[in-house]
């Protein structure tokens, strides 16, 4: 093969792949930057580079979306080239022992729900979701989630009468076993049942079925989906706080055309994130040493300053022209001192009148004047946004109750539905 793509991008060094293709690391020849560059066959059974192009297309621009730089036929294959993202979560299981805390796979969660939320608003179903794609972003965005894998990909709604896709029954387990579906059409509510899936492989560290083995991959899946069927929400949510288990049972409570409400599914594992007393600042279980590393590596020996004068008074001394300390009688004068944060700082200066000129006195009670001005204007402005403040903070009041009063209505609804299905 060679090393060079389209006269564009150099091949690197395996990354990744499965059934649809190989992916390599790579270089733009032109920026020299690192891109990831996807291959597949073009003889293969079931070609998936072009339907994922499409589906890229669509999606294009929307957040934890990665960005299709190229794509063409190069001899025996079709290329896709892409951004780089970083590891994927699968890769950040095995790098954390297994399994996650619960405290990064409610961060985590928060964000996969956006990314199917964004993939349905634009009429697509996954149908593929698994923890291989789902990918962490790279440099500043490490710490954005992204999705990946639309290969089985496709659209809800029919393009001819723009109605949703009709319910068919029996429809085999394809790929991707361990998350999937419980062998039927998928929709919408499929999609989310599977990142449940996920989220519990990610706390467990495995799932009861992912052992199950068959003569054939049609007899395995069917296995699977025998078994998914047959287990019941409080065994497969065990040991695990409950909201894992309501957010199953909303999913499930899902008629195959009905749109998820996907805020409430995020305000069950956000109650969950404020009952445990979490912080939500991204630090996840993968980035913690490198968090406390950097912590320690900006702890300076010695900060002057407000951190060692809690009064926010400091005392400069002054020396005179020559240099050598001042001496003889003081006068005190507050003047006002911006720091870097706009934080308005009074510090005591101390001024030998022996040792100045009537234009340097003149000049100095310029500064306090100006110093003084300086700080009631801060003190305003910073009034002003204290108001701004209390403003979006009844605007976020406002939103929590509208939030609130949706939850209760589908809380509500989930019960009435387990009610009628008993």
């Amino acid at each position: 093969m060679d090393t060079q793509v389209g006269n564009k991008f150099r091949l690197g060094k395996k990354i990744g792949g499965g059934s649809s293709g190989k992916i390599y690391k790579g270089t733009d020849i032109q920026t020299n930057e690192e891109v990831a560059i996807k291959l597949e066959d073009r003889r293969t059974d079931h070609p998936q580079i072009q339907r994922e192009l499409k589906l890229y297309k669509i999606l294009l621009g929307g957040t934890g979306i990665p960005h299709v730089r190229w794509y063409d036929v190069e001899r025996d294959y079709n290329v896709l080239v892409m951004d780089l993202l970083g590891p994927s979560l699968e890769d950040l299981v095995n790098q954390c022992g297994g399994k996650l805390s619960l405290k990064s796979v409610l961060m985590l969660a928060d964000q996969m729900i956006k990314r199917i939320e964004y993939v349905h608003c634009k009429s697509l179903l996954h149908r593929n979701i698994k923890p291989k794609n789902f990918l962490m972003g790279m440099g500043r965005h490490a710490n954005k989630v992204y999705i990946i894998g639309f290969g089985h990909g496709k659209k809800f709604i029919d393009t001819n009468t723009h109605q949703h896709i009709s319910h068919r029954e029996n429809k085999s387990l394809k790929r991707t076993g361990r998350y999937a579906h419980c062998g039927r059409e998928q929709g919408r509510r499929d999609d989310l049942e599977s990142l449940g899936y996920v989220l519990m492989y990610l706390l467990r560290g495995s799932l009861t079925w992912e052992d199950l083995k068959g003569g054939t991959e049609r007899q395995k899946y069917e296995k699977i989906s025998e078994k998914k069927v047959s287990m019941p929400i409080e065994a497969l949510c065990h040991g695990y706080p409950i909201e894992f288990a309501s957010y199953f049972y909303y999913c499930r409570s899902l008629c195959f055309d009905d749109k998820p409400n996907y805020a409430y599914l995020r305000e069950i594992f956000h109650g969950l994130f404020k009952r445990e007393r979490f912080q939500f600042d991204y630090v996840f279980d993968w980035t913690t040493p490198k968090y406390q590393q950097s912590q320690h590596s900006k702890e300076p020996a010695h900060v002057p300053g407000p951190t060692h004068k809690p009064n926010n008074t400091l005392r400069l001394p002054i020396a005179n022209a020559r240099g050598h300390p001042v001496h003889g009688s003081y006068s005190r004068h507050l003047i006002s001192f911006i720091s870097t944060s706009t934080r308005c700082l009074c510090f005591t200066i101390e001024f030998d009148r022996s040792l100045m000129s009537q234009g340097e006195q003149s000049k100095k009670k310029s500064m306090i004047i100006h110093g003084e001005a300086t700080c009631t204007e801060r003190k305003r402005e910073r009034e002003r946004e204290r108001e701004r403040e209390r403003e979006r903070e009844r605007e976020r009041e406002r939103e929590r109750e509208r939030e609130e009063g949706e939850v209760t209505k589908w809380s509500k609804l989930i019960h009435d539905k387990l009610k009628h299905l008993e």
